[in-house]
């Protein structure tokens, strides 16, 4: 219940993604790395949702298959039809 009481913020969020971003560390090259760090800004800033970032990420992880972001439930926390990152 602790753990519960922790609100997610936006900036919480970019951490995350900034995390699992140095899984691909060796596979992405300059130009994809920046893209990723602009949308995790944009992000931040509230000028996208959260599904842009994370999308392109799940990209990253289904072309590459780093086994530990495979696994993560952060990527897909419930699914999909129910919309629930989408705003749909």
């Amino acid at each position: 219940m602790k753990a519960a009481r922790l609100a997610a913020t936006p900036a919480k969020h970019v951490n995350v993604l900034q995390h699992a971003l140095g899984y691909f560390k060796h596979q992405l090259c300059a130009d994809e790395k920046q893209e990723m760090l602009e949308l995790f800004d944009q992000y931040r800033r509230g000028v996208m949702p959260l599904s842009v970032p994370i999308s392109l990420l799940n990209h990253y992880v289904r072309k590459y298959r780093p086994a530990y972001l495979d696994e993560q439930v952060y990527l897909h926390p419930h699914p999909a039809e129910l919309h629930m990152r989408t705003g749909l």
